[in-house]
């Protein structure tokens, strides 16, 4: 009697895990998002797509239905992409051909795919091979009328969906359809590009897919600020996850019952998403893992022959400056902000460094030193080992620090203009230059500026071409004098002028 009911008790637990099998489908989600570097930084000990790959390919090992996202943002700043190959610049060529390689399920557009222009942004979409979706933006022409962007393949345009559904099957063979939705923020506004709402385009995009019967789940795949996500998490309690960029910092937020989750830029970090949904209960699960990109990570051989043929070229254009570009030069312990919200916006750390670093370059014979924020194109923070390769990154235009002699009337309506240029390239970093709000006064030091005076004024070359403050000029008949470098001087180039100031601390 006992032995025929363990028997029993075994047949049930038996058809108990069949049935949960059988009802259950699991997947998994990598996520990652603001990727503008294809190789490891901070001397290697972080990020890189080689690695990042390496997981992808453990990923589908522990469960084939593994899909890899990209949230945004990877196709400019890169230092690579102001390099020249075959005679055009890279603009991100290297970043297709190694997510070409890596087999991204899914690609959301974000603000600085933008950076391109027209014909450049549409080669690198030509180039892909893998799956866009974009909800909102749309392709605006000569006319002002709109289509769809599209990847243009043997003159067949196949265009960039407002959604996207994928099917996932169970071991038992039981399949699910599972949506998504994206959004991208008007942070970059370009003549061929219309953003449209996205919150409207969300909303329309996210019931068209609830009216689509057989999609049981609906993420988000989304390019926003964060406070932005929140309001579309807000919009739509039923989708569990939002996974999104642009913040460059790691964030798990939650939302009633959603939540939004955002990885370190440039692979530092990665999110995997362990998913698992119930057919007949209809309730997800998501076990959510933010996972360092680090050397422990392991490195995929045939990505990271592509990174390798893309460093070699890099290697040879910034050894033409600097010898030893890998060489650590500075531990930063406080992040250093080049963010292009901050940098464009407010004094920054990395801003008054850079500015130093100007002055330091002319042995502090000046009174101050000023470069433009959009000059400093690295949208991103340092932290941690800091050599050669990353200061190019930060300025990967180069050009050179120019010492000037201009009045001080002068000296105050280019400082004023830069102030009211907040949130736009033109806004100044400084250094020795202080402005008080309330009396409304610039001063050098400690001294209010004098409009008689004469200043000597470290500034980044490309400010004097009257680019972002149209007048100034080196025929400005209050600029009294500008010196000329020589080749061999650190002024010569800024960037050299940083890792001298930063070998001097």
């Amino acid at each position: 009697m006992k032995k025929a009911l363990y028997i029993l008790v075994g047949i049930s637990l038996v058809l108990t895990a069949c049935s949960t099998e059988d009802t259950t489908v699991n997947f998994t989600f990598l996520q990652l998002n603001d990727v503008y570097e294809i190789a490891p930084l901070e001397g290697g000990k972080v990020g890189g797509m080689a690695r990042v790959e390496k997981l992808h390919q453990d990923l589908l090992k522990e469960n084939p239905n593994t899909f890899m996202f990209m949230a945004g943002d990877f196709l400019n700043p890169s230092l690579l992409g102001t390099l020249k190959y075959k005679g055009e610049r890279i603009k991100g060529k290297q970043m297709i051909e190694v997510m070409n390689a890596m087999n991204f399920d899914l690609v959301a557009l974000g603000n600085h795919e933008f950076d391109l222009n027209e014909q450049e942004f549409q080669q690198r979409l030509n180039e892909s091979n893998f799956q866009w979706i974009a909800t909102n933006p749309v392709h605006k022409l000569n006319d002002s009328t709109t289509q769809r962007f599209a990847v243009v393949k043997d003159n067949v345009r196949h265009e960039l969906p407002k959604t996207v559904t994928f099917t996932v099957k169970n071991k038992a063979g039981k399949e699910i359809e599972i949506g998504f939705f994206s959004a991208t923020l008007n942070a970059n506004p370009k003549d061929y590009v219309d953003y449209g709402d996205f919150y409207e385009s969300a909303k329309y995009a996210y019931t068209n897919l609830k009216r689509t019967t057989d999609v049981a789940i609906i993420f988000g795949l989304t390019h926003l600020a964060i406070e932005q996500d929140k309001m579309v998490a807000n919009m739509f309690p039923e989708v569990p996850l939002i996974m999104g960029g642009h913040e460059h910092v790691n964030m798990s937020v939650p939302v009633g019952n959603s939540k939004i989750t955002k990885a370190d830029a440039n692979a530092k970090t990665v999110y995997i998403h362990r998913i698992s949904y119930n057919i007949k209960t209809k309730k997800t699960v998501i076990n959510s893992e933010l996972v360092p990109i680090t050397k422990n990570t392991g490195i995929d051989a045939s990505v990271d022959k592509i990174v390798q043929k893309w460093n070699v070229l890099l290697d040879e254009k910034i050894k033409e400056i600097l010898p030893n570009p890998d060489a650590v030069i500075y531990t930063a312990v406080e992040p250093l902000d080049g963010r292009d919200t901050p940098i464009r916006s407010k004094q920054t750390n990395l801003g008054l460094l850079i500015a130093k670093s100007m002055a330091f370059s002319f042995d502090n014979d000046v009174d101050c030193a000023l470069i433009n924020g959009g000059s400093i194109r690295i949208d991103d923070q340092l932290q941690g080992d800091i050599t050669g390769v990353d200061i190019f990154r930060v300025l990967p235009f180069g050009g050179e620090v120019l010492k000037v002699e201009l009045k001080g009337s002068l000296l105050k309506k280019v400082l004023k203009y830069g102030r009211l240029k907040a949130g736009k390239g033109a806004y100044l970093q400084r250094y020795n230059v202080n402005y008080d709000a309330t009396t409304k006064i610039w001063s050098v030091g400690n001294s209010e500026i004098v409009d008689a005076k004469i200043y000597k004024v470290a500034f980044s070359d490309y400010l004097l071409k009257g680019y972002d403050i149209p007048f100034l000029k080196p025929e400005n008949v209050d600029v009294v004098k500008v010196y000329k470098n020589k080749d061999t001087d650190a002024a010569h180039d800024i960037r050299k002028a940083i890792i001298l100031y930063l070998n001097s601390l």
